[in-house]
């Protein structure tokens, strides 16, 4: 029997409540610890974590499901576990590569993994540069702080790219400018890897009139069956990120697949009704056979 945290703010969701039913199916007791109320002694020899009043201790896992607007207080925490030694699912130095999508890209490019061409550039005057450089209008347009679908446009024009570019650089914000995959025609592919295996993949489809597909947006999903390739780049994106357990997001393009982006807390709702398997059971199962004292691989590093 183990005994798990799961570092999450809204016990309410779906995927949490999946991952406490998993766990207590199997005997596991799983507690619930909101992130932002968890507090440490940095200093001390023996590391420590606080949540309400008391310290935490004879904890075997823990599943960080951090939201991307707590990331660094959430990477915080998680580090300290895996300094108590306490096994993570994902660990803090895979978290921070996939949430800094500037970073992720250069990790997957380095890898050889297919991406969408994408630019980015600090000085205003080299716009025109930046649209040539991604292959001109249509063009999507992502805060680099962005997540489930928000800070994602579409410039139909290099007019309007241009416009929107030159309004974020006025306000300081980070931008990437991507080349837009019509061919995909408003699909993309989610892929669920767990322990480097791809263990479900579903087809998500954009609401009427929206180019993203985001479940969150009012798209819809159903199953489908990856090609060999499809697979072989989910796996790839995976393990250059680190991750263990991640939710690879692709867009079928003339040239095979590209990575949009690759997600450390994927939900669960959308691929466990589209594909009616159990992916809480197969992570609880994935802690069963990988939970050791001391075994993150960077103890807290870097």
């Amino acid at each position: 029997m183990m005994k798990i945290a799961m570092l999450a703010r809204n016990p309410d969701l779906y995927s949490h409540k999946r991952l406490v039913e998993a766990a207590e199916e199997r005997g596991h007791s799983l507690d619930i610890i909101n992130t932002l109320r968890c507090y440490m002694n940095i200093a001390s020899r023996r590391p420590t974590v606080y949540y309400n009043g008391e310290e935490l201790t004879g904890y075997d896992a823990v599943i960080p499901r951090i939201g991307a607007s707590i990331t660094f207080y959430g990477m915080a925490v998680l580090r300290q576990f895996e300094m108590m030694g306490v096994y993570p699912l994902n660990e803090s130095v895979a978290i921070g590569r996939s949430r800094d999508k500037l970073r992720s890209m250069q990790l997957l490019a380095r890898d050889g993994v297919g991406l969408p061409t994408t630019t980015f550039a600090h000085d205003p005057k080299q716009t025109e540069e930046v649209l040539a450089l991604a292959g001109g209008a249509p063009l999507v347009i992502k805060l680099l702080e962005g997540t489930q679908g928000l800070g994602v446009m579409l410039a139909d024009s290099d007019r309007s790219a241009k416009s929107v570019i030159e309004a974020f650089r006025a306000t300081n914000t980070n931008i990437l400018v991507q080349q837009f995959i019509k061919e995909a025609g408003g699909e993309d592919i989610r892929a669920i890897i767990i322990g480097g295996k791809v263990v479900a993949a579903m087809k998500r489809k954009g609401a009427p009139e929206d180019f993203r597909s985001n479940l969150h947006r009012g798209g819809s999903a159903q199953l489908i069956k990856l090609t060999p390739q499809e697979r072989s780049t989910a796996v790839r994106s995976a393990k250059t990120m680190g991750l263990n357990v991640c939710g690879v997001d692709m867009l079928r393009s003339k040239d095979g697949p590209v990575v949009m982006e690759v997600n450390s807390s994927p939900g669960l709702e959308g691929v466990e009704k589209a594909t009616e398997l159990d992916i809480a059971g197969m992570i609880i199962e994935y802690l069963e056979k990988n939970a050791k004292p001391n075994r993150t691989k960077t103890r807290g590093k870097g």
